[in-house]
């Protein structure tokens, strides 16, 4: 069977509904409930969503020589290395137990990229912002409105009971994959599998310009000291920062490389840009390797790390190149209400942003 050519990127590919301007702004109005409240809770104001970092690790990716013309594009267009950030974390806007078990996310900083910026991207970095399943949540801004709205309701509200409720949705998640389903649903609100994050393949699960093409983001593991983890979980039924201790021991001796993967889009009706709960088929779009990811042995929560990543960076989609525009109406929703949130942390923590060099 022939592989489709990939789709080249147009601006038409985008679809633009009257009401989304609306929709942000109400979805910053929500933004601003979790912010305000969490922030009088603990007198420092932590992000909106993924408040909880579980591990800050420094790396290199390596750019791969020889990549194919179509694959060779923005960042990637030519071999080179780059210093990286990441932050792992869980997607909860409140600091909660570990028990309260929810999907895993990871977020890149990539340093001294050249080329033409986003409007209002600072610095030389190229942020990806990742989860560890292939699919959002919501299929537009007027849904994910809906979750966040819940996610306001329930931030700050019985602590105890959410872990009690995490353990029963985590029961009936098993249940489901043992028949073969996967609720995304039933994750989001606690059922997730307590992984480990060292041992997940995460996805940008929207799509993005990716120069003259269009493509969704993974990055897999693939050093033995990150495969045996997947799948494993981690007991935190009585350690509020189990995952977080989890990731410090084991990234004290671990050696990590993950691949850095392109899913070029090839038919717009299969792989669709503005519904991100439609999964892009790797049979009928494969994913490609262009780069090397690599973090050696380190402390992952050391006082200075912590300070200079998780207090003093932002991460977002936004941040980086015009080659790597993020497309589709949730990616269009994500700029503005993630732009207030970093700046309220920025003006409550009295603690300025900074975009890196390598």
């Amino acid at each position: 069977m022939t592989e489709a050519a990939p789709i080249r990127f147009s601006p038409d590919l985008e679809t633009v509904k009257p009401d989304e301007r609306e929709t942000i702004s109400a979805l910053i109005e929500q933004f601003d409930v979790i912010l305000e409240r969490t922030a009088e809770d603990y007198g420092h104001a932590v992000r909106s969503v993924h408040a909880k970092a579980h591990g800050i690790l420094e790396g290199e990716l390596s750019v791969r020589e020889g990549l194919s013309p179509e694959l060779a594009q923005g960042l990637f267009a030519r071999p080179g290395r780059h210093k990286v950030y990441m932050r792992l974390s869980t997607n909860a806007g409140d600091i909660l137990p570990d028990a309260i078990s929810l999907p895993r996310g990871l977020a890149l900083k990539v340093t001294d990229v050249d080329g033409q910026r986003l409007p209002g991207a600072e610095g030389t970095t190229q942020d990806f912002v990742m989860v560890n399943g292939p699919i959002f949540q919501t299929a537009d801004p007027k849904k994910f409105l809906s979750s966040l709205k819940l996610l306001a309701k329930t931030t700050d509200r019985l602590e105890g009971t959410k872990t009690v409720v995490s353990s029963v949705l985590q029961t009936v998640n098993k249940g489901l994959e043992a028949v073969g389903v996967t609720s995304t649903t039933v994750q989001a609100l606690g059922g997730a599998p307590n992984s480990d994050p060292l041992g997940e393949t995460y996805f940008s699960v929207t799509p993005f310009r990716y120069g003259d093409y269009v493509a969704k983001f993974r990055l897999k593991p693939v050093s033995a000291g990150l495969t045996n983890r997947t799948g494993t979980e981690i007991d935190a039924s009585d350690r509020e920062n189990a995952i977080r201790e989890a990731v410090q021991a084991e990234m004290a001796e671990t050696v990590g490389v993950w691949e850095f993967q392109v899913q070029l889009c090839r038919d717009t009706e299969k792989q669709p840009i503005e519904d991100p709960t439609v999964e892009w088929k790797e049979e009928e779009a494969p994913f490609e390797t262009v780069a090397t990811l690599t973090a050696a042995p380190q402390d992952s929560w050391s006082p200075a790390k912590v300070q200079a990543v998780n207090e003093e960076m932002r991460f977002s989609v936004w941040t980086g190149l015009e080659a790597h525009r993020p497309l589709g109406s949730i990616n269009r929703a994500r700029n503005e209400p993630y732009r207030h949130s970093a700046e309220f942390r920025a003006r409550f923590n009295g603690c300025p942003f900074h975009e890196p060099r390598g």
